[in-house]
C-alpha cells in the first residue's frame, strides 16, 4: 500500500488497452521520407499506441504548421512553444510537400490535422487550405480529411477551410465540458459545438465529425450528454477512445474503461442517429479513417 499521503497510485494498464509494436522496418522508412521533407505526424508526437500498425499500412495524419503548439493541453504530448521565444514562422513548401509525400504512398485517403496557431492571425487557416488544395491536386481520386483546430471561433477561417473541399470534417471536443479547465484549458466546449454546427451549415454536403477520451475522470451520463450535445449540433460521425498518459508531464489516467463500456457508448451513440460510432480502447481520431468514412457515407 502507499505511504501515508502519498499520492493515489496510477492504475495498471489493463491488457485490452496494450498494443506491441511490429512493423518496424515500415516505420523506420516512413519517418525517414517525412524527415527528408521536414514534416510532422501527429502518430509521432502524440505518441499514438496504433503508430505501428497505421504506418505498415502505409497511414499516417500529416500534422502541418509546425510541431509548436501554442496551447498547453493536459493531454496532449505535442511539443508546446510560444510565439515570443520560438521561431514559428510557417514553411512555405509544406503544403506541397504534404502533398508529394501523400502521392509518393500512393494515398487514397489523406488526414491532415495541425497544432493549434493561436498567435496567426487567421489560425494558419490559409496554410491549412492551401494543404487541401495541393493533396487533392496531387491525388485527385483521394479523399482528404481535415481535423482542424478551433480557430478561436472564426468563422471564416473555418471557411476557408471548408471550401478547399475536404470529404470530412474533424473537429474533436476531446473531453466532457466538466473537465475543460484541467484537461483542455484554453478551448472552448461551446465554441468547439459552433465550429461544428457551422461546418455542417456551410458545406452540408461534407461528413462532419468529433472525437473525444474517456478515462480522464468523467462518468457514464456525462458521457451520454456529450453525445447528444454532438448529435444535436449535427455530426455524422462521433470517435470515443481510452486516454493513455502520454509522458509523466502529461495527466495521469483517472480510469480504465472496460471494452463492454465502449460498446454500450457505441449503442447509445447509434440510438440518437450517429452513421457511425468508433468506440474502444485503442480508438483515435484518425485511426481507421477510410474504413469510418466507408461506413459512415454507407449509412447516409
Amino acid at each position: 500500500m502507499p505511504a501515508a499521503g502519498a499520492p493515489p497510485r496510477a492504475p495498471r494498464l489493463p491488457q485490452w488497452a496494450r498494443k506491441s509494436p511490429t512493423h518496424f522496418e515500415a516505420l523506420h522508412q516512413l519517418k525517414t521520407g517525412l524527415r527528408q521533407r521536414n514534416l510532422h505526424t501527429v502518430c509521432e508526437s502524440a505518441r499514438c499506441p496504433n503508430i505501428h500498425e497505421c504506418f505498415s499500412r502505409q497511414a499516417a495524419t500529416f500534422m502541418i504548421l509546425g510541431n509548436l503548439c501554442t496551447r498547453g493541453c493536459g493531454f496532449c504530448s505535442v511539443p508546446k512553444g510560444h510565439p515570443a521565444k520560438h521561431d514559428m514562422r510557417l514553411d512555405a513548401l509544406e503544403p506541397e510537400n504534404v502533398a508529394r509525400m501523400a502521392a509518393e504512398m500512393r494515398l487514397r485517403y489523406v488526414v491532415i490535422t495541425s497544432v493549434n496557431r493561436d498567435d496567426l492571425p487567421d489560425g494558419g487557416s490559409r496554410h491549412f487550405a492551401a494543404t487541401v488544395t495541393a493533396v487533392r491536386e496531387a491525388l485527385p481520386e483521394a479523399r482528404v480529411e481535415v481535423l482542424t483546430p478551433d480557430f478561436c471561433g472564426d468563422a471564416a477561417a473555418v471557411a476557408r477551410v471548408l471550401d478547399a473541399a475536404p470529404h470530412v470534417f474533424n473537429h474533436n471536443v476531446e473531453t466532457v465540458p466538466r473537465l475543460y479547465r484541467r484537461v483542455r484549458p484554453q478551448a472552448n466546449y461551446r465554441q468547439s459545438l459552433d465550429v461544428l454546427e457551422f461546418a455542417r451549415r456551410h458545406r452540408p454536403d461534407v461528413l462532419t465529425k468529433s472525437g473525444f477520451m474517456v478515462g480522464l475522470g468523467e462518468n457514464a451520463a456525462e458521457v451520454e450528454q456529450l453525445l447528444v450535445d454532438l448529435r444535436q449540433h449535427h455530426v455524422d460521425v462521433a470517435t470515443i477512445g481510452q486516454y493513455l498518459q502520454p509522458t509523466r508531464r502529461n495527466l495521469p489516467v483517472a480510469e480504465f474503461i472496460a471494452p463492454e463500456q465502449f460498446d454500450a457508448y457505441r449503442e447509445f451513440g447509434l440510438k440518437l442517429g450517429f452513421r457511425m460510432v468508433f468506440s474502444g480502447p485503442l480508438v483515435r481520431s484518425s485511426y481507421m479513417a477510410d474504413m469510418v468514412s466507408d461506413e459512415a457515407a454507407s449509412r447516409a
